[in-house]
């Protein structure tokens, strides 16, 4: 135990990097908490201490492992981190949530990812790249955000339809529908299935004006040969 109490000088040095990845981690997770998502505060702000305390074990090994022959000992902090991003992927991977044929979380998983990069320069000490790291996730999460959110996007559908046999409507009187909507329709993704008594058609639609979809639904509602169809959003 001598040789871990004469960390005492260092004991400053461990707690302020402890502290700034606990503090850095805390504002990006402070953000998704305020947007409601899944991974909030307290999972940041623990991922990127976590990232940081393991990092201090690379830092202080040779004081750690005094005594130890010298061939045995490889200081290589590369390879830790490697091993801490590693971990990350699968963390990050729980909160990535498939809803139907939409995926959400995504940019939560990269915010925990960024986060254990940031507290793995903490630990290492590089407090200014830490910081500066930190403010530009926070500016991209919010006025990327923001700015994204008004970009004239696309946004993309599957469209089902389903007809009965005998009363059926024909593939380029489906499309019109379609494009009289301003949609556009991705015909490589068209199929054609049939289930007992009825038809099915598959499209995979696309617009610019996400009100477009009310307005076809509304058509589609009012045309005698559909007898049932859905619209899933794909996301943008």
């Amino acid at each position: 135990m001598e040789s871990l109490f004469s960390l005492s000088n260092d004991y400053n040095a461990v707690i302020i990097r402890l502290l700034a990845a606990a503090l850095l981690g805390s504002l990006i997770g402070f953000e998704r908490s305020y947007h409601g998502r899944p991974a909030g505060l307290r999972t940041h702000a623990l991922v990127c201490m976590a990232s940081s305390l393991l990092m201090l074990l690379t830092v202080f090994q040779w004081e750690l492992l005094e005594g130890m022959p010298l061939e045995t000992i490889r200081v290589d902090p590369t390879r830790m981190a490697q091993g801490i991003m590693t971990g990350i992927g699968f963390l990050g991977a729980g909160v990535v949530l498939k809803e139907k044929l939409t995926i959400r979380g995504l940019t939560t998983a990269t915010s925990i990812w960024i986060t254990s990069a940031i507290g793995i320069i903490a630990g290492m000490g590089f407090f200014s790249a830490a910081a500066i790291a930190t403010l530009l996730t926070l500016i991209i999460l919010n006025v990327f955000g923001w700015f994204e959110r008004k970009l004239p996007t696309y946004t993309f559908s599957r469209l089902t339809v389903r007809c009965p046999r005998d009363n059926s409507i024909d593939r380029d009187s489906l499309v019109e529908i379609v494009q009289s909507h301003d949609f556009k329709s991705s015909i490589p993704s068209y199929q054609l299935e049939q289930a007992g008594d009825c038809l099915q058609y598959v499209f995979t639609i696309h617009t610019r004006n996400p009100d477009n979809l009310h307005r076809l639904a509304n058509s589609l509602l009012q045309h005698n040969s559909v007898s049932e169809f859905s619209i899933i959003p794909l996301g943008k």
